[in-house]
């Protein structure tokens, strides 16, 4: 039989880590909620919830050096799951409030707030890709 994936969820201060963690243990995964070092290189997997502003998630990952950890894996071709906040630090740059944060920049792009209407918006819609994306 084969053993079950190590999975990380990143607790640097910000996210629903607790839904993330019931979800990945439902899913068949051990998971382990830390920001150790060792044990964040080490997992099969990297889980980086995210809840609130780019800029506020940038300075506590950036303060648990969260960052930097994050980077080494994607540079190593570890996987990385980014939910919500977590998933848009890894764009170049994040713009909230008016404040322009950097980001990650595993991606080019910069996160925004979509101009719409009506938001949350609910149901299908069109996506129209930028020039020169895949």
């Amino acid at each position: 039989m084969a053993s079950r994936p190590q999975v990380v969820v990143f607790d640097y201060g910000s996210g629903n880590v607790h839904s993330a963690v019931k979800a990945l243990e439902r899913a068949g995964a051990e998971v382990e909620l830390t920001a150790e070092r060792q044990a964040v290189m080490d997992a099969d997997g990297l889980v980086v919830p995210g809840v609130g502003a780019f800029a506020t998630v940038m300075a506590l990952l950036r303060a648990t050096r969260g960052d930097e950890m994050i980077e080494r894996r994607l540079a190593g071709g570890r996987a990385v799951l980014g939910i919500c906040v977590g998933l848009q630090i890894l764009f170049d740059r994040g713009v909230e409030h008016g404040v322009d944060t950097p980001g990650l920049g595993q991606w080019p792009g910069v996160v925004e707030k979509l101009q719409a209407d009506r938001l949350p918006h609910m149901g299908w819609n069109t996506v129209i890709p930028g020039e020169g994306s895949a």
